[in-house]
């Protein structure tokens, strides 16, 4: 990536055509979109390039077998596409997981959860109709399959004194976020993007009343200057209504932002040993997953409104002991706080699109709207979609 001190000289010259709020994933992906179709794009992110939610993820790019049981078929058929073409192109970055759902007690395995993994099954290979037989080297998911105790145990080793009788095999994909937002915003960059950290937007620069740059805050440096621009996207995810917030807050026709904290844990191999990942009941009625990462093992993630301080999220005691129960009552260990080696939470963005109260009015889809100033924001969705949610943007951008 450029030098900083490049960067802040470039925003602080001539005007750009788009100016992005926001350096995770979706802002990265919104400065690509429009740095490859020939715009000039800056970028501001107040700290570091993935630091909030981007880099607090559960490390998956999937579709989202859970999404099924709410019949959200749209949510889910889009982010399979998504995922596919991500470990299409990027196999570096984005690889296939093998995930388990197991049964136990010589049961078999649940035939409600095999209809949702035919469906996803049918989902993932809609779009692949007709291409077929170009190269042969694009990764497609083998389809679901029932698998023997022994080979459950094989792919989770945990699970051995279980003695688990079958289970469904399905894929799923992995990726590292952190490196997802800077090989993005880096791609940005190659087709002319100005990118730069630790640069505060403190408000919009209007011109006749609209939306025409922002006003920013060196945080390392000092100092302050404008970053003018034809459009200003605002990809804060979370934070989008700080930036504004008069206009996101009164006017009738913008949804609202409904934060959700999402923790997880981290355990050493050797106290939770799995090769691939975990489909794992939790108390009330939810699912986590527990996934090999990095070395480690994975547990997550949890999903409860957040109300506290968007800069400092940290994973709840109450968070801690509900995925311990999960993961202690499924694989038969007794883990506790000591065991851990780490934690992690951040706050997802869902989307109130009527009764805030009521969890049948929470989205998690992306959603687009311009206010009255004319900025542009994006927010919503989830990691796996980030791609479609940028070219959202500036498909608005370019109407």
């Amino acid at each position: 990536m450029i030098a900083r001190s490049d960067a802040l000289a470039a925003m602080d010259g001539e005007p750009f055509d788009v100016v992005v709020v926001g350096g995770g994933i979706t802002g990265a992906g919104v400065a690509l979109d429009a740095a490859s179709r020939g715009y000039s794009v800056a970028l501001a992110e107040r700290a570091d390039f993935a630091s909030g939610t981007s880099s607090r993820s559960s490390k998956l790019v999937h579709g989202g077998l859970r999404y099924l049981q709410n019949f959200d078929l749209g949510l889910v058929r889009e982010a399979l596409l998504e995922r596919q073409l991500m470990v299409s192109l990027a196999p570096h970055l984005v690889t296939p997981l093998p995930l388990v759902v197991a049964a136990f007690d010589g049961a078999r395995p649940d035939r409600l959860t095999g209809v949702g993994l035919n469906l996803y099954d049918v989902m993932a290979r809609e779009r692949r109709r007709g291409r077929r037989g170009a190269n042969g080297a694009e990764w497609s998911p083998d389809r679901h399959r029932t698998i023997p105790g022994e080979e459950v145990v094989e792919l989770l080793p945990a699970l051995a004194a279980r003695e688990p009788t079958g289970g469904y095999l399905f894929y799923d994909c992995q990726t590292d976020d952190s490196r997802l937002v800077l090989t993005v915003l880096a791609e940005a960059e190659r087709f002319g993007a100005v990118c730069a950290n630790r640069l505060e937007v403190t408000g919009l620069h209007e011109e006749a009343s609209r939306a025409a740059g922002v006003h920013v805050r060196d945080l390392l440096g000092g100092g302050a200057f404008t970053v003018r621009a034809d459009n200003v996207v605002n990809a804060t995810g979370v934070w989008a209504d700080r930036l504004r917030p008069h206009e996101l807050h009164d006017e009738a026709e913008v949804p609202r932002i409904r934060p959700s904290r999402g923790t997880h844990l981290t355990v050493r191999h050797d106290d939770l040993p799995l090769v691939g990942g975990a489909i794992v009941p939790a108390g009330d009625g939810r699912t986590i997953f527990a996934l090999p990462w990095l070395g480690r093992t994975l547990l997550g993630t949890t999903d409860k409104d957040y109300e506290g301080d968007l800069d400092h999220v940290r994973a709840a005691d109450d968070d801690v002991d509900y995925l311990l129960e999960a993961a202690n009552a499924f694989f038969g260990t007794d883990l506790g706080p000591p065991d851990l080696t780490g934690a992690y939470a951040g706050v997802r963005p869902l989307i109130t699109t009527g009764d805030p109260h009521k969890s049948v009015d929470i989205s998690r889809k992306a959603e687009l709207y311009e206010t009255s100033s004319g900025m542009v924001t994006i927010t919503g969705g989830k990691l796996t979609t980030w791609r479609r949610m940028a070219k959202m943007a500036v498909d608005r951008l370019v109407e």
